[in-house]
């Protein structure tokens, strides 16, 4: 199938849009500070819609629909937590860093534990970025694939060179003004799929699909059952297991990753910072529940509509849309996947490349200008770019595979590392010790490597005693061993700490709350 010309007209535009906003803000960008924080001038509102659209990607456009049609709204429960998440990260984690960081995350496990803290975490931000960016570019593949025909590795790489050539130019101002237009595309597209999918004729009478859905038990939200054996269940992930893993993944981003971390520092007050990181929680929420709805009235609307929907399950939400939409919206769902794509992408490749930059090229090279830093920034962004498509095309989805987003989110909090474990080592105790943090990555890596290889849906070494447990707990338990490991070296065995280290734990945040609260209480 290939788009008409009105769509081809539409999608055109939208490349135009996006292309017109990266040229027009890409002037002035001639000082780091400026291509990796905006120089902090970035209003409110603008940030709340670019932590939307961080977070926000074709993984919710594709991906999610793809999990509802297979398996319900196993997903939706997880996925509200994330204003729990952020009114503990708005109140003091965006303060927080506003206060101790100029640019990366990892400046601060720098401050508090040293240099070998600080590359572990940062390496684990660049391959988990990298494999999420590749989980964007091939959800965005396989929606254009289905529309259009055009060959998965193609579109792949036609996005991501475009994504990288605005992100390059234009640097985190680029980034977080398309991500304006780039959200109210994506929220529109959005909205014109479910009401189709709400009045489809070819499946009945109004809101039939919901029916038909609830019927076919696309509506439910998995297995709660809360057990011992529960745990072990390799085929089956229950609700709580989902809970806890994402509830421990919004925090893990939340807290520890660059690029949410770098959009606390693009504001231009505490303030704007903090409420936009809440707002922009509260924009997702329905986002994601417009999406995995969506997904379920597919399943609805093929059911009663007759037609045998895709081998693969990921590929539903862009058959409907070759197939059902009509011409006009076409085109504009078509540019609110690729709007949910970039958005995404871009924010990534900035927050790659800062790091980078920042944590690797400034440390090793201190003594080199600005301007070298800012064109290794931007070459970064190219090699980011390059190493993310590659990782797209190794997922491409074969039929039998679980679904993307499954598969997704176990591999990303395996490829954490650990990073919420030393993170709260650093933040949440003043006890901790360098010596401690570096047990702590130790046992945390020696953990995961007998993890991953024994772990039973893909062992490779039968060690005799293996992890027998759903995989998908791997990540989660490399966050304790390392917080629970690395606290007990530390009153064991001692080390450095560093001189200011009241000012770089969680307690003196809390005083300085509590301070400004009382000034503020006297003043009324």
């Amino acid at each position: 199938m290939s788009l008409s010309f009105i769509d081809l007209i539409v999608v055109a535009i939208y490349f135009a849009l996006i292309a017109a906003i990266g040229v027009y803000v890409s002037r002035g960008q001639n000082t780091t500070t400026k291509f990796f924080v905006a120089g902090h001038s970035i209003p409110g509102w603008v940030v709340a819609f670019t932590l939307m659209g961080t977070i926000i990607g074709t993984g919710t456009f594709v991906g999610h629909p793809g999990t509802s049609y297979q398996k319900g709204l196993i997903l939706l429960f997880p996925h509200l937590l994330l204003p729990v998440v952020l009114l503990f990260v708005a109140k003091i984690i965006v303060p927080f860093y506003r206060r101790v960081v100029h640019m990366s995350a990892y400046e601060y496990i720098g401050k508090r534990f040293g240099l070998g803290g600080r590359l572990y975490t940062s390496f684990g931000f660049l391959a988990d970025r990298t494999f999420d960016i590749g989980v964007t570019l091939v959800t965005t593949a396989i929606a254009v694939n289905v529309l259009t025909g055009w060959d998965l590795r193609g579109v792949i790489i036609g996005v991501t060179i475009f994504t990288a050539a605005y992100t390059m130019l234009g640097g985190i101002k680029a980034v977080v003004w398309t991500d304006v237009a780039q959200g109210t595309i994506l929220i529109l597209g959005g909205s014109f799929v479910l009401l189709r999918l709400l009045f489809a004729p070819e499946a009945g009478a109004p809101f039939a699909v919901i029916g038909e859905a609830w019927r076919g038990g696309r509506l439910t939200f998995g297995s709660w059952e809360f057990s011992w054996r529960s745990l072990f269940d390799t085929q089956t992930t229950t609700a709580w297991l989902f809970l806890i893993t994402y509830m421990v993944q919004w925090s893990r981003r939340y807290i520890t990753d660059q690029h949410l971390v770098q959009r606390y520092l693009i504001a231009r007050t505490d303030a704007e910072a903090s409420r936009a990181t809440f707002t922009g929680a509260l924009i997702c929420v329905p986002v994601f529940f417009t999406f995995m709805f969506a997904g379920s009235c597919l399943y609805g609307f093929f059911q009663l509509a007759g037609v045998p929907g895709p081998e693969i399950g990921d590929n539903i939400m862009p058959y409907f849309l070759a197939n059902y939409m009509p011409t006009g919206l076409l085109g504009l769902v078509v540019a609110a996947i690729l709007a949910a794509a970039m958005s995404t992408t871009s924010s990534d490749l900035n927050s790659v490349a800062t790091v980078a930059t920042t944590d690797y090229f400034a440390t090793f090279f201190p003594h080199v200008s600005d301007r070298a830093r800012l064109l290794f920034g931007r070459i970064m962004i190219v090699v980011g770019g390059a190493l993310a498509a590659s990782c797209a095309i190794l997922l491409i989805p074969e039929k039998g595979l679980a679904p993307v987003m499954e598969r997704a989110v176990t591999i990303a909090a395996i490829l954490s590392g650990g990073t919420l474990g030393l993170f709260t080592l650093g933040f949440a105790t003043r006890t901790a010790t360098r010596r401690g943090c570096y047990v702590g990555m130790g046992c945390c890596l020696a953990f995961m490597t007998w993890a991953i290889l024994s772990q039973p849906r893909a062992r490779v070494v039968d060690f005799g005693f293996n992890f027998d447990m759903n995989p998908i707990l791997i990540g989660i338990f490399g966050h304790l061993v390392l917080f629970i490991s690395g606290w007990l070296a530390s009153r064991l065995l001692g080390g450095y700490r560093p001189d200011n280290v009241e000012d770089l734990t969680f307690w003196s945040q809390k005083l300085r709350n509590a301070n400004a609260a009382a000034a503020a209480s006297r003043s009324a």
